[in-house]
């Protein structure tokens, strides 16, 4: 193990330093790390990354503005948005609990693209409804984020692996131990913008049916009404 390569970070509500030595050599502690592509914080939100990842995303904008921004058909550019730009800006969504400042930063960003890529600067006080018109769009980066959520989630919920075990192992510890419950309103957690008033258990039942699976979460935001063939 190289003690200067390896970082140290403690994940909790109120993170404090934890002293680790290795060969009379103490472990640095951080507050934030990037592994695989993706930021982790030692407060276990996704704020910083969501930050990061448009950041990039904007930095890529703008290497390609010349292109975004040509008379090419605007079908055709918005599909190239959504393509490069938002794929990089949506890159490990799958994994984001999103809070209402964080669907804020995306809702923004997305008006920052159609913005630029129809040459609206922030000094012409453009409405977002009149942006929205002129590119023929409606808000769609939140529901896009859902979607590719909802098809991982599922992938996860069929499948006997690990990631289900995590997932169904808090499920049962919240039911069974009883734990002094802080003022205020509890987080988010990873699937409660997928699950409805019958909790876990519909959910997971859903999930065996890919047809409903996807039709549900994949096609728009409401539920599909089942149809009794007789």
């Amino acid at each position: 193990m190289n003690v200067e390569k390896t970082k140290l970070m403690r994940i909790s509500r109120h993170p404090s330093p934890i002293t680790i030595m290795i060969d009379q050599k103490q472990m640095e502690n951080v507050e934030c790390f990037k592994y695989l592509g993706s930021m982790l914080t030692n407060d276990g939100r996704c704020t910083r990354e969501i930050k990061s990842r448009i950041a990039m995303a904007k930095a890529a904008f703008s290497k390609k503005k010349v292109l975004f921004t040509s008379k090419l058909d605007l079908n055709l550019r918005k599909k190239l948005i959504k393509c490069y730009i938002w794929s990089m800006a949506l890159y490990g969504a799958e994994t984001w609990t999103l809070r209402a400042a964080d669907q804020k930063y995306l809702e923004s960003f997305e008006m920052w693209c159609w913005s630029r890529m129809e040459k609206i600067s922030w000094t012409d006080h453009v409405r977002n409804e009149e942006v929205l018109l002129r590119v023929n769009e409606q808000r769609n980066i939140l529901h896009e984020m859902r979607k590719r959520k909802s098809n991982w989630i599922g992938h996860i919920l069929r499948r006997n692996c690990l990631l289900k075990q995590v997932i169904e192992g808090k499920t049962k510890v919240e039911m069974e131990v009883e734990v002094a419950r802080r003022r205020g309103r509890r987080r988010k957690k990873l699937l409660d913008n997928l699950k409805d008033r019958r909790g876990y258990s519909h959910l997971k039942e859903e999930a065996l049916d890919r047809t409903m699976w996807r039709h549900r979460f994949g096609g728009g935001f409401g539920p599909v009404v089942r149809q009794n063939t007789e």
